[in-house]
């Protein structure tokens, strides 16, 4: 069924995270996860994975995540936080947390994982990012510069590893019906407002796993979600006047 890879996991311990790691250990895969819940850290071990608690907010953290686990096949960059607040009403703590968990902490990882693939001939980063790292929407600006920001470095990333062989695949769901969203709006006006299109969490990690065997340049969830942002490219005033009532988060 396949050749039993190596794959790394970050935020494993919650959501999509978990799911991709259950998922990949049932093909066989060796896993290493990481994660800031001790329950769940017991959970998947007891499952069979290496797991490392660890804060990727922290330098230290992802350095002594990186001496500890192997070479790897697979990279699975899947930790994120959100918080949907207007920016000026965003704390300086808030905005440091999405930046350093959604964008420095990938880019840290995936520079020190990224040599022994480069050694290898051989490798595959896959970076769950989001819609918003393709279309901006109120109350979540500063999180959607984060995956613009994710889309840039995958994009690129992409060309400076293909003389490598080393794949990098990006995938962008919409919502995801997690406990990602009731982190990033408690108020669960948003998930009100979107509740009928949220993704199945078992959906978007199936399609994660189906990627570390068939590698592709990326993913949209669901498919027309890929329509939609590439006509906001060409008419953005469209597509926010047809998805305000989306988009206006109360």
């Amino acid at each position: 069924m396949n050749n039993g890879k190596v794959i790394f996991v970050t935020g494993a311990t919650s959501g999509i995270g978990r799911l991709i790691t259950e998922l990949c250990l049932k093909n066989g895969h060796t896993v290493y996860a990481t994660g800031r819940n001790d329950p769940s850290l017991q959970m998947l071990s007891k499952l069979g994975a290496k797991v490392f608690k660890a804060d990727l907010t922290k330098k230290e953290d992802i350095d002594f995540v990186c001496n500890q686990i192997p070479p790897i096949d697979v990279a699975v960059m899947n930790a994120g936080i959100g918080i949907f607040q207007n920016a000026f009403d965003l704390l300086d703590e808030d905005i440091d947390t999405m930046l350093d968990v959604n964008v420095r902490a990938p880019i840290l990882l995936t520079r020190r994982l990224a040599k022994s693939m480069i050694e290898r001939n051989s490798g595959h980063f896959i970076f769950i990012s989001s819609q918003a790292g393709k279309v901006a929407t109120r109350k979540a600006s500063v999180y959607a510069a984060s995956k613009h920001a994710i889309t840039g470095f995958s994009n690129g990333l992409r060309m400076e590893l293909e003389a490598y062989n080393v794949k990098v695949t990006s995938i962008y769901p919409g919502p995801i019906d997690t406990p990602f969203l009731q982190k990033a709006d408690p108020t669960n006006a948003y998930r009100d407002t979107i509740k009928s299109f949220l993704l199945k969490p078992e959906k978007v990690a199936t399609t994660v796993v189906k990627c570390i065997d068939h590698p592709v340049r990326e993913v949209n969830l669901p498919k027309i979600l890929g329509i939609s942002s590439k006509l906001y490219a060409v008419a953005p005033k469209l597509v926010e006047r047809l998805g305000k009532r989306f988009f206006n988060k109360k």
